[in-house]
């Protein structure tokens, strides 16, 4: 294959593939031996895939995500994606950077959770149980991505931690995204993708155990009801324990869907997801000296009998109807209900003594006493928190010609209602315990609880969008996009301040790009987004921001998107800036400005598909030079909170004989601050993963080794309690087995 170059587009190529080299370890960047291929090797890519080519039927409705239908499944490679466009669209027509984590990476990894899923997305950092917030804390790029989070395109604002039973892929699309999203999405997307009900019968059950007692069982089976009729359920079950003291989860959840007229001009799909978590919390370590207190990496600071307890139901049906190969119509409409009842603990603060009265350590914990003089106070974070989401859209998808140019039109309307409620209470007489051996105890019996505040919040959103693709010609194509958005929403609380307050934001948010694609192999783009966070964004505000207007976002990117080895590899590159130019700062207590102002600028790659017939690789590193370029807190200057400046990640694997499967991979990420104010920090961390698997037709056998080198690293940081950060899982041992019928 002969790619045609310009001076653009030698650049960015040769970084993307300078970044890949650097990124696989020696041995990955030699030749493997030939062995005996288990799966066909890509054919050269087609030509892009549009709204309309890439379903699963030639006479059918559009699905809400297809991913990879052309691609063999085992490459880790996926062509296609509608987290960039609201409709199936292929990777190369989307002008800003997307990654996808497709089922093959995740059963490869052994990943049974959203989180842990996600480290295969480099730009992307963990964050813990912060304030009123419970469940998947995520940062994209720099900014919280907690309420950017979606499920089968629809918003899944709910605090809990999703597993991937009943997941077919998980994308996340990089840069502000307000106008195919909505408010939010700063940093970008993460959207999550449903196994769906289809013709072909599956039949699958799955059994992992694991050290430190680690069981779980997954189910999977579809079966045809009729030519044009399908049912399909997911179920997973697990008692997951940790290399962290009292670390238990007991989890299970179901996932039901079914579709009617497959294959026919009128789709009906109606599918759930019901989950119950049963989890012990972890709010980590207290910094001593400016880091994490340099306890045992099993030291937990609860009470042993914390919980966290979490119901999730979602139900959703989505009406598809083609009317010719170039107008569809799409309805669909989703409820949510989420239920968390936190009973939760943990280190509130360092003292220099074990009575109440001790001085208490702030401002990073640094001090000169011995550790083992030190204390820690052990504070609640009781809360029962119920949300619950209704939403509906409507998108009528169409294709026509105007003189030269020929257009691929989404145009939409969204209506939706959230409401959210947080009854806060405390536990008093909690223990004070020693730092370097804490004891492990119940809620003391002289511990009294007392009420705290009551939240109640609400909001209805309106929306109308369209978003055009414009092709000029054989090798240039336009997307622009507009979105008008009303967000209207309101806080009550009984004690806490404000009592009340609500806000009406009208916002248009705007997103154009432009690509270039002088060959199949090869796209080129520029784009330029936009987005924007009420206050009352996630139905909670801190006194004195109510009153104020959005805080707005702007992204610039330019980048390049490259099939390579016979269109078996696809590698991209960007480098992109980030600018909240308006940010909520704090001007003195209880005050609040839109005079901060937060940039972040960075370069992306990543690289997933094959390099031989035997060999796979999944590849990724972002850079990011984050700065609080403008507040009046005190923190001008500084690095925003859990932003690394470099991330890497990369999984391969290689069969180097019939039906054996070796691999393994590497996650890096260099030191983070745990909050603004950079007075405490993490050190940067590599943490090797590896595999080795027997692949049948009927049954597959998977060692997956967690963390082999027993490194101590903190996965994910709270800003709170004067900067906490939680030890990651130590070495683990899994074994899956899967049996196919």
């Amino acid at each position: 294959m002969t790619l045609r170059r310009t001076p653009l587009a030698a650049a960015l190529f040769s970084i993307g593939t300078v970044s890949l080299a650097v990124s696989l370890p020696a041995w990955a960047q030699t030749a493997a031996p030939s062995g005996t291929e288990t799966a066909p090797q890509k054919a050269p890519s087609a030509a892009p895939a549009t709204a309309s080519q890439a379903t699963p039927h030639d006479t059918g409705a559009l699905p809400t995500v297809q991913v990879n239908d052309a691609v063999d499944k085992n490459t880790f490679q996926v062509e296609t994606s509608t987290v960039g466009a609201k409709a199936p669209t292929a990777l190369r027509d989307i002008p800003q950077a997307v990654t996808v984590i497709d089922r093959a990476l995740i059963d490869s990894q052994g990943v049974t959770s959203f989180q842990d899923a996600l480290r295969n997305a480099p730009g992307v950092t963990i964050g813990g149980a912060e304030g009123g917030s419970i469940g998947n804390n995520v940062n994209l790029r720099g900014f919280s991505a907690r309420t950017d989070i979606y499920l089968d395109g629809f918003r899944d604002r709910g605090q809990y931690y999703r597993d991937t039973f009943d997941l077919e892929a998980i994308e996340v699309l990089y840069g502000p995204s307000s106008m195919l999203f909505g408010r939010g999405s700063t940093g970008g997307v993460i959207n999550q993708v449903s196994k769906q009900a289809q013709l072909a019968p599956v039949s699958e059950v799955s059994a992992q155990v694991g050290t430190n007692d680690r069981y779980r069982t997954t189910v999977d089976i579809d079966r045809a009801l009729s030519d044009t009729a399908a049912f399909r359920i997911n179920a997973f079950g697990q008692s997951v324990g940790s290399t962290r003291d009292e670390m238990r989860n007991k989890d299970y959840g179901v996932a039901p869907t079914v579709k009617f007229g497959i294959g026919t001009p009128t789709t009906v799909t109606l599918s759930a997801l019901i989950q119950h978590n049963r989890d012990m919390p972890d709010y980590g370590v207290p910094p001593v000296n400016g880091h994490p207190a340099p306890v045992d990496k099993g030291t937990f600071y609860g009470l042993t009998d914390d919980r966290t307890i979490q119901d999730v139901q979602i139900v959703s049906a989505r009406i598809d109807h083609r009317f010719s190969d170039s107008l569809q119509l799409r309805n669909q409409t989703q409820y949510s209900h989420y239920v968390t009842d936190a009973r939760e603990t943990g280190p509130s603060a360092v003292l220099t003594g074990p009575l109440p009265t001790s001085t208490a350590l702030t401002h990073g914990n640094f001090t000169t006493l011995p550790l083992s003089s030190l204390f820690v106070r052990i504070g609640s974070h009781d809360r029962v928190i119920s949300d619950q989401s209704l939403y509906n859209n409507t998108d009528l998808i169409s294709k026509f010609v105007t003189g030269p140019l020929h257009h691929e039109l989404i145009t939409g309307v969204e209506l939706g209602h959230d409401s959210y409620s947080n009854q806060a209470t405390s536990r008093s007489n909690l223990p004070i315990t020693p730092l370097l051996d804490p004891i492990y105890t119940s809620t003391p019996a002289n511990s009294t609880t007392t009420i705290g505040n009551y939240a109640n919040a609400g909001a209805n959103s309106l929306a109308a969008y369209a978003n055009d693709t414009i092709s000029i010609g054989e090798h240039w194509k336009v997307v622009a996009g507009l979105r008008w958005d009303r967000y209207q929403a309101h806080i009550l609380n009984t004690i806490s301040l404000p009592g009340y307050a609500s806000q009406t934001n009208n916002y248009t948010s705007v997103r154009t790009g432009v690509i270039w694609q002088p060959t199949e192999e090869q796209s080129y783009y520029a784009s330029y987004g936009t987005s924007f966070n009420p206050s009352l964004e996630t139905l909670t505000v801190t006194n004195g921001q109510q009153n104020l207007p959005p805080e707005s976002n702007r992204s610039y990117e330019i980048g390049g998107k490259w099939d390579v080895l016979d269109g078996n590899l696809s590698i991209n590159s960007s480098l992109f800036q980030i600018n909240k130019t308006n940010a909520r700062t704090a001007v003195s207590t209880g005050v609040y400005e839109l005079d901060g102002n937060i940039r972040v600028n960075g370069f992306q790659t990543g690289a997933s598909g094959r390099i031989t017939k035997n060999w796979l690789v999944f590849a990724g590193y972002t850079y990011l030079d984050a700065e609080i370029v403008e507040a009046a807190d005190g923190t001008q200057g500084n690095t925003p909170a859990n932003v690394p400046r470099n991330t890497v990640t990369l999984w391969t694997t290689y069969q180097p004989l019939q039906h054996w499967e070796i691999g393994g991979g590497v996650n890096y990420m260099s030191s983070r601050y745990v909050a603004n104010n950079n007075l405490v920090s993490v050190g940067g961390f590599a943490r090797w993963d590896a595999t080795v698997a027997y692949l049948q037709k009927k049954y597959d056998l998977r060692l997956n080794l967690l963390n082999l080198t027993n490194k101590y690293y903190y996965d994910s940081l709270i800003p709170s309690d004067g900067g906490r950060a939680v030890p990651a899982i130590g070495r683990t041992v899994l074994l899956t087995g899967t049996y196919r019928f």
